[in-house]
């Protein structure tokens, strides 16, 4: 009996596979079928399992075949046998996913500057095989191509139009950007007595974003509005006294010029979040990814990064 003990440690799981598949359709037949092999290999294999473990297991019939009373003692054995092993499987494609694979990221330019540097230094030091690339645009485009599954994970700004998977990272304040001898009557905040006869330079990307409400707040027509191509070129047009720059507090953190920078007499803020696609299985890496985004900016900001559900 001990060496009959001993030897069933070598039977291969696929014996143990067949034998819950046998049990589960009550035939060796479609047994066989599933398992896309002969039915003389799964009476093999039943033979076998038999053999190894010292007594029978089923008791066949015409009817069919039922468990013996030792044949219901061993089965949910063997089923934590199997659950064992696809356990092992799903991590070693968990283990084997972040260790290797590609990644792609959509970012508009300021999380481009002042975010992901950081971000992915931090995480290809982690994962040195995984390959990243960075994909910059407009928020929608980033939305759109998050949608379609040409990027992996997306950063832009509410609102989103495509349903997607969404996190709110941060609310990024809107300031007002004056040229350096230039102060409100207040001498605190932008009012709209500060900026009558005012032009104002900003991306063109952002004019039907939320530079475009604080605009509209402010009754400010296209009209009064020059377009620049990034955010340094709107610090140099207001350096040079050709208009007043609408710029969110991160897309300043690495521009220079000599202005000023105040806030606006009510609070504007843009809303910047992470998106994925709902339907789209999440890799292993691109998981992890979204963890140290996550971890980045709860220890920036030191707030809590949330969750938004079913927006459309």
């Amino acid at each position: 009996m001990k060496k009959s003990i001993l030897r069933s440690y070598f039977v291969s799981t696929f014996s143990y596979q067949v034998f819950a598949t046998v049990v589960r359709y009550q035939s060796f037949y479609q047994a066989s079928q599933v398992l896309n092999v002969t039915p003389s290999a799964v009476s093999h294999s039943i033979n076998q399992l038999e053999e190894q473990l010292g007594f029978p297991l089923l008791i066949r019939s015409r009817s069919g075949m039922t468990l013996t009373h030792d044949g219901e003692i061993v089965l949910p054995f063997v089923q934590k046998i199997l659950d064992a092993e696809a356990d092992l499987q799903q991590m070693g494609y968990n283990i084997n996913g972040l260790r290797s694979g590609s990644i792609k990221i959509g970012a508009f330019s300021s999380v481009c500057i002042n975010w992901l540097p950081k971000i992915l230094s931090s995480f290809s030091k982690k994962y040195p095989d995984i390959e990243v690339s960075i994909v910059q645009g407009s928020f929608e485009d980033i939305s759109k191509k998050v949608k379609s599954g040409e990027l992996d994970i997306g950063f832009t700004t509410l609102p989103v139009a495509d349903s997607l998977d969404i996190t709110l990272l941060i609310k990024d304040p809107i300031y007002c950007i004056t040229p350096a001898d230039f102060e409100p009557e207040n001498k605190k905040n932008i009012t709209p007595q500060d900026i009558i006869n005012q032009k104002f330079i900003l991306q063109k990307i952002d004019y039907d974003r939320d530079t475009k409400s604080v605009l509209d707040n402010y009754s400010v027509t296209i009209n009064s509005i020059n377009f620049s191509i990034d955010d340094q070129s709107i610090i140099s047009m207001v350096e040079a006294g050709i208009g007043f720059g609408i710029l969110p507090e991160l897309a300043l953190q690495k521009i220079q010029g000599n202005v000023k920078v105040y806030p606006f007499h009510q609070s504007f803020v843009r809303q910047i979040v992470l998106v994925m696609n709902k339907s789209k299985i999440i890799s292993p890496s691109v998981a992890e990814l979204v963890v140290a985004i996550r971890d980045f900016v709860t220890q920036t900001y030191a707030i809590n990064v949330e969750k938004i559900n079913d927006i459309s």
